[in-house]
C-alpha cells in the first residue's frame, strides 16, 4: 500500500468538488445579503476543516488499533510517523484550498453583479485565446528573422568579416537565441509563471530591435544604400558595432525566452478535463508552427528585398513595429487567458532525488507498494498530477524507500522523495537522450541561414531585371512547411492511422525519425548543388552561371523535414515533460536549435582547421569557387546517418510518461461552479 493520508477541503460522498464561490443567486444580492453569505462561508470553511482533521484522526486511531494487534511496535511506530506526516500535509492543504475559497467568494460577491449568474461569467481559455497567442508569435516571428534571415549578409557586406567568420558569428547568435528558452522556461515554471514571463521576454525584444534600428540608422550604413553588393559601407565605428552586438543579443534573449513559453501557454488555454484537450492541443501546435512560418514568410521575401538592396535600417524598422503590435496585441488578451500557476524550482527537487538516492545507495529498493507517496488526486509538487511508477532507472527508487532512519525527526526531501517527485526526475533523464539525438538534425537546419545563404549569393540570381537575394530562397523553405503541414494533417495521418491504429497515425518518435531521414537527403541535395555550381564557374569569375533555383530542392526537403522533426519535438517534449516542467519540455526543442548551431560552428572550425593544414584554401574559404563546401554537406548527412541509427535505439528503448488518471478530477473553476450551482438549484 502507498503511505500517506487523504485529505480533502471538499465532501467526497460525490464524485465534485463543491466550491463557496458557486453560491450564486439570480438577482443582485443586496450588502446585508453579502456579509451574511461571507460570514456563513467562513464558517463553513472552519467547520469542514475541523471535520476533516477529525475524521483523519479517528480513522487513524482506527488504523493504529488494528496496528497493535496485528503488527510489532516498530511497524506501528512507523506507520504512526508518516501517517502523522500525511496528516500534517494534507491539513496545511486544507486550509490554504478554505483560504482560498472564501478569498475567492468575496472577490466574487463583491464584485459585477453580472458575474453572479453562471451564464454571464467570463470564459478564459479555448481557441479564441490561443488564435490571440499564434497572431502573437507570428508577428514576433516576422520581427525576429527580420533581422536573423539576412544577418550573415549584414557581417560580410556592412561590417566587412570574411565569410566562415560570419556563417560562426551568425551560428554562435542563433545558438544563443535558443539557449535563452531555457532561461525563459526556467524562470516561466519556478517563479514567474507563463503570462509574466511572456510579457517581460517580448518587451525586452522590442527594445533589441529599437536599438538595432537605431545603430543601423545613425552608426552603421554609412553612406546611405551601402551594404547592397555593390555599394561599399565605411568602417563602422567601434560604438556602432558595439551597439549591434548589444542588440542583436537582446533580441536574442527577448525571442528566445518568449517562444517556448508562449507555445506551453497557448497549450494552457485547453483544459485537460475536457476529453478533446488532446486533441485541441495537438491541433495548436500544428498551427503554432504554421504561424511561425507565415510570419517569416514576410519576413524572408519582402524584408530580404529591401535589406539586400541596402534599405537595411527600414528593414530593421519594420520588425521593430511588428514587434510591438504583438506585444500590444499579447497584452489585450490579460484578463481572458487561463493561467498555470508556477510550481516552484524544479532544479532542488531533481537534485533531492539524487541526493537521498545517493544516501541511500546500499539499500535495496522497496516494492512499487511501499514506496513513500502522498495520497489524493494532487501530488506534494504544487499544481502538479501525480504521476505513476517506472520501472525505468530504478536505482533512483532508493530516494523514495522508507528506511528507520527517515522516521527520526522531522520529514526531509533529502532524505525522503515521494514516487511523483522520484519519476519527475526520471522523466528528465529519459528525454535526455532523445533529446542529444535532434542536435543534429539543428546542424542541418541552421545551414539555411549561413552556408545556404553564401552558396546562392554567388549563383546566377538575375531573373530578367530582377535580382532574387540569397536569403529569399528560405521562402521556398517556408512554402514548403505551410504545404507539408496541410498534407501531413490531411494526408499522412489517415493513411497511417489506417496501418498503424494509432489515432495520432506516427508517434512522436517515429514523426521525428522520419525527418531525421528527410534532412539527411537535403544535405545530399545541397552537395550535388554544390558541384553542379563549382562545373559551372567561369575562370576569374567570382560567380557561377548555375541558376539559384537550383537550391529550391535543398529548401524543400529541409521544410518537409520541419513539419516532421520539430512540429513532433513540440508534441513529443511538451506532453511527456511533467506539469511542473512544461515550458522545460518546449524548450529542450529551441535547446536542440541552439547547441545545433554551436556544433555547426565547431565543425566549420574543425573542418578549417584540418583542410587548411597543407596550405590550400579549405573546404569553406572566404571565396566559395576554391573550396568544396559540397564535402562539408556530406560530411553532415554522414554524421545524420550514424545519428539515426542510435535515435533508433533510443526510440525503441523509450517508455513514456504515467499520469494517474485514475480519478476524474474537475480542474476547471468555471466547471466546478456550474456543478455546485446545478446541486443549489
Amino acid at each position: 500500500m502507498t503511505i500517506g493520508f487523504t485529505g480533502s477541503l471538499f465532501f467526497t460522498s460525490r464524485s465534485t468538488t463543491l466550491p463557496f464561490s458557486a453560491l450564486d443567486t439570480s438577482s443582485s444580492p443586496s450588502p446585508e445579503s453579502l456579509i451574511v453569505q461571507q460570514d456563513l462561508a467562513l464558517l463553513v470553511a472552519k467547520f469542514r476543516k475541523r471535520l476533516v482533521v477529525a475524521l483523519a484522526g479517528a480513522k487513524l486511531e482506527k488504523k493504529l488499533s488494528m496496528a497493535d494487534i496485528e503488527s510489532s511496535t516498530d511497524e506501528i511506530e512507523r506507520k504512526k510517523k508518516l501517517s502523522m506526516d500525511a496528516i500534517e500535509h494534507s491539513t496545511d492543504e486544507i486550509e490554504k484550498k478554505a483560504d482560498e475559497e472564501i478569498i475567492s467568494f468575496g472577490k466574487i460577491e463583491s464584485g459585477n453583479e453580472n458575474q453572479h449568474s453562471p451564464g454571464k461569467r467570463k470564459k478564459c481559455g479555448g481557441w479564441e485565446l490561443a488564435s490571440l497567442l499564434l497572431v502573437n508569435q507570428g508577428l514576433a516571428t516576422l520581427a525576429f528573422f527580420g533581422v536573423g534571415v539576412n544577418l550573415v549578409l549584414f557581417l560580410t557586406r556592412v561590417l566587412d568579416q570574411d565569410s566562415a567568420v560570419a556563417a560562426n558569428n551568425v551560428s554562435k547568435w542563433t545558438g544563443t537565441v535558443y539557449l535563452c528558452s531555457l532561461i525563459g522556461a526556467f524562470l516561466s515554471d519556478s517563479y514567474w509563471g507563463r503570462y509574466f514571463t511572456c510579457a517581460i521576454f517580448q518587451l525586452i525584444l522590442v527594445l533589441g530591435l529599437g536599438l538595432l534600428s537605431f545603430a543601423s540608422w545613425f552608426f552603421l550604413i554609412s553612406p546611405t544604400g551601402c551594404g547592397d553588393g555593390m555599394k561599399l559601407c565605411n568602417t563602422p565605428s567601434s560604438v556602432g558595432v558595439v551597439m549591434f552586438y548589444l542588440s542583436i543579443y537582446l533580441i536574442a534573449l527577448g525571442y528566445g525566452g518568449h517562444q517556448p513559453t508562449v507555445a506551453t501557454l497557448g497549450a494552457d488555454q485547453f483544459d485537460d478535463s475536457n476529453p478533446n484537450a488532446v486533441i485541441s492541443k495537438a491541433a495548436f501546435f500544428s498551427s503554432f508552427y504554421f504561424a511561425l512560418n507565415v510570419g517569416s514568410l514576410f519576413s524572408n521575401t519582402i524584408l530580404v528585398y529591401y535589406e539586400d538592396s541596402g534599405k537595411w535600417t527600414l528593414g530593421f524598422l519594420v520588425s521593430f513595429g511588428a514587434a510591438i503590435i504583438a506585444l500590444l496585441l499579447y497584452l489585450s488578451g490579460t484578463s481572458r487567458y487561463r493561467y498555470v500557476k508556477a510550481s516552484g524550482n524544479p532544479l532542488p527537487r531533481v537534485a533531492q532525488v539524487f541526493v537521498a538516492a545517493y544516501r541511500k545507495w546500499g539499500v535495496t529498493p522497496a516494492t512499487v507498494d511501499a514506496l513513500y507517496e502522498v495520497e489524493g488526486t494532487e501530488s506534494a509538487i504544487k499544481g502538479s498530477r501525480k504521476i505513476l511508477h517506472s520501472n525505468d532507472f530504478k536505482f533512483l527508487d532508493k530516494a523514495a524507500t522508507i528506511t528507520s532512519m527517515d522516521l527520526r525527526g522531522p520529514s526531509n526531501p533529502w532524505k525522503l522523495c515521494t514516487v511523483t517527485q522520484v519519476e519527475e526526475a526520471k522523466c528528465v533523464l529519459k528525454m535526455l537522450p532523445i533529446w542529444l539525438c535532434t542536435i543534429i538534425y539543428s546542424v542541418i537546419f541552421t545551414q539555411m541561414a549561413s552556408l545556404f545563404v553564401e552558396q546562392g549569393d554567388v549563383m546566377a540570381s538575375k531573373l530578367k531585371n530582377f535580382r532574387i537575394p540569397a536569403a529569399s530562397m528560405s521562402a521556398f523553405d517556408i512554402c514548403s512547411v505551410l504545404i507539408w503541414t496541410g498534407v501531413y494533417r490531411h494526408v499522412v495521418v489517415p493513411v497511417s492511422r489506417s496501418l498503424t491504429g494509432n489515432p495520432k497515425g506516427l508517434t512522436e518518435l517515429q514523426r521525428m525519425g522520419t525527418g531525421l531521414i528527410i534532412g539527411m537527403i537535403a544535405m545530399v541535395a545541397a552537395g550535388v548543388t554544390e558541384i553542379q555550381r563549382l562545373k559551372s564557374v567561369s575562370p576569374g569569375s567570382k560567380k557561377s552561371s548555375l541558376s539559384i533555383f537550383w537550391q529550391v530542392p535543398q529548401y524543400v526537403l529541409v521544410g518537409a523535414s520541419e513539419v516532421f522533426m520539430y512540429v513532433g519535438q513540440l508534441e513529443f517534449f511538451n506532453g511527456q515533460a511533467p506539469d511542473g516542467i512544461k515550458s522545460f519540455g518546449s524548450s529542450l526543442c529551441m535547446a536542440s536549435m541552439s547547441l545545433g548551431n554551436y556544433v555547426s560552428s565547431l565543425l566549420i572550425n574543425i573542418v578549417m582547421e584540418v583542410t587548411t593544414r597543407d596550405g590550400g584554401p579549405g573546404w569553406i574559404p572566404d571565396d566559395l569557387n576554391d573550396g568544396h563546401m559540397d564535402r562539408f554537406y556530406f560530411l553532415i548527412a554522414g554524421l545524420t546517418a550514424v545519428d539515426f541509427i542510435i535515435y533508433v535505439y533510443c526510440a525503441k528503448w523509450y517508455n513514456g510518461i504515467n499520469l494517474d488518471t485514475s480519478e476524474n478530477v474537475i480542474q476547471s473553476e468555471e466547471q466546478r461552479k456550474e456543478v455546485l450551482a446545478s446541486l443549489m438549484s
